[in-house]
């Protein structure tokens, strides 16, 4: 396999996404602040990654009102690794694009949600392998496993049933992060004008025509978003460390 222009010797960047606010939570702070355990979401996010590689060089986006709180917090809970702190833009696009700003070319950057805090070891250290054995960009993803229907909202507000539409659950998956790209393939596709078709990472790289490989995700690498979410998250990470 031809690997001189992909991933031997790269270093690893990680682009931690934490610059939202988090409105959805209704918290007193953005949801990646919030605890579990003697931690914070996002404490365990970037611990994650660090146990995984200590090498890896950090790159979180914060919202701008709370990059003083995130100094205090890491001063007071002793996390040490290195991070370079990036204000987070307008939207999660602009954010991502100023911390690959942060990031030279020749390297591998993954790209990661703040609030997925489970991503484990095993996950990480194979998805990298893979970066290093010739992918330019690798995705996990999960089967959809419930049963899916095409619904709309009418003029009343209630849900019902498009004509025609299905949805074949077969072909059907939920893409998750990390998701990992050669930096400079992904800071090109990142020099396009902001789109609303952009949802993720994976979608500005597909939309530059960058080939996207993709592999199996986990279960419990869920997105904390929700109240109901927060409420698993503590007793998963409860279970974890029984």
């Amino acid at each position: 396999m031809f690997l001189s222009s992909y991933s031997v010797g790269r270093k690893l960047y990680l682009i931690v996404t934490a610059g939202g606010h988090g409105t959805r939570m209704g918290a007193d702070v953005p949801k990646q602040f919030l605890t579990l355990g003697r931690r914070n979401i996002l404490h365990h996010t970037i611990s994650a990654f660090t146990e995984a590689f200590p090498d890896v060089k950090v790159i979180t986006v914060l919202p701008e009102e709370h990059i003083s709180f995130w100094k205090d917090y890491c001063l007071r809970n002793n996390l040490t690794v290195p991070q370079v702190l990036v204000k987070g833009g307008f939207t999660r696009f602009h954010s991502v694009k100023a911390a690959l700003a942060k990031v030279p070319d020749g390297a591998i950057v993954a790209i990661h949600d703040g609030v997925r805090p489970f991503v484990s070891k095993k996950l990480l250290q194979d998805m990298r392998e893979q970066m290093e054995n010739g992918c330019r960009a690798l995705i996990p993803c999960m089967p959809a496993t419930d049963t899916l229907k095409v619904l709309r909202k009418n003029d009343a507000g209630e849900l019902e049933a498009v004509p025609g539409a299905t949805a074949d659950r077969s072909v059907i998956y939920g893409v998750q992060t990390p998701q990992f790209f050669l930096s400079e393939d992904i800071k090109s596709a990142y020099s396009a004008p902001y789109d609303t078709g952009f949802t993720d990472d994976s979608s500005v790289a597909q939309a530059k025509g960058i080939p996207l490989s993709f592999c199996q995700g986990e279960r419990y690498n869920i997105k904390i978003t929700t109240k109901e979410d927060l409420i698993f998250a503590k007793l998963f990470s409860l279970d974890r460390n029984s």
